[in-house]
């Protein structure tokens, strides 16, 4: 029987916020059992809270965004992909800023963090979920879809005009944190070339640079360093849907299978499995 986890440890992770531009620090602390993941803004008055749950989303235009009364954070999904990863079930996610630090626009530096941090084993059992039966998503070119099953599989395909590369399909399933650190942490996030005026013009990405993503432009991907992966484009949305889906409240079992996928549907279905959850608790 899988037990409940918390880190052993405090660890901390600095730099450059994507997109307010801002220097920030994240610090993971050990939490009790049965605490969740819990963002805290250390910098505000009262160092108020929100519980990383797809109920708290507020945006999720470019990143996911949660909040809680006066508690904002945004682009939590890196953090909350390597804390699925790893299966973090508990721990107090100290900000002192709005948005975590992008790092090189992966998830490696959360999971270098985590390693840090270190991983305790609890008394109480895991809770691990799988829906009863298929939970379905779409809108617009995106389609998403989890089926019951015994361990957390995505088959993802992403589509992107201008990419050297596509369509890209990749299949990854969430064995240990060594699988996901080896196959899908890496990937970098991305943007279009054409959608750089419409970002900038919105007040984001004030923090972007070649040295935490990669630009798809002319038939070309852009980027300070080789490509990770030959297929790096679709194994970063499979880890935003690592990151998003842990937003159902606990972790998840069964087959998602993804066609182009964002953050958008991403969170619906966190927000299905979540009430499900919940409506089973209560049961």
């Amino acid at each position: 029987m899988e037990k409940q986890q918390t880190v052993v440890n405090s660890a901390v992770y600095s730099g450059i916020a994507l997109h307010s531009g801002a220097r920030s620090a994240v610090r993971v602390q050990p939490a009790p059992e049965n605490t969740g993941i819990v963002f805290r803004r250390v910098d505000l008055p009262g160092r108020p809270e929100v519980r990383a749950l797809a109920s708290n989303v507020v945006d999720v235009r470019r990143g996911t965004t949660i909040a809680s009364g006066n508690a904002v954070v945004f682009t939590v999904e890196h953090i909350m992909s390597a804390l699925n990863a790893f299966h973090i079930d508990h721990c107090i996610v100290e900000m002192d800023g709005m948005e975590p630090p992008i790092g090189d626009g992966s998830s490696l530096p959360y999971c270098r963090m985590l390693r840090e941090a270190g991983v305790q084993v609890q008394e109480a059992e895991a809770k691990v979920f799988t829906p009863a039966s298929p939970l379905y998503v779409e809108g617009g070119h995106t389609r998403l879809v989890i089926v019951p099953g015994p361990e957390l599989r995505i088959a993802c395909t992403t589509s992107f005009p201008g990419c050297p590369i596509d369509p890209q399909f990749y299949e990854f399933t969430a064995t240990t944190p060594d699988a996901y650190e080896t196959e899908i942490a890496g990937g970098r996030t991305f943007v279009d070339f054409g959608d750089l005026q419409q970002l900038l013009a919105m007040g984001l990405v004030k923090g972007g640079s070649l040295d935490a993503a990669a630009i798809i432009h002319d038939g070309a991907i852009i980027c300070k360093e080789a490509l990770r992966y030959p297929n790096e484009i679709v194994r970063h949305k499979i880890l935003d849907i690592v990151g998003d889906v842990y937003l159902s409240g606990c972790r998840i079992t069964g087959t998602i299978i993804a066609i182009k996928p964002g953050h958008p549907k991403n969170v619906e279905l966190a927000g299905m499995l979540q009430k499900e959850i919940m409506a089973a608790n209560n049961a």
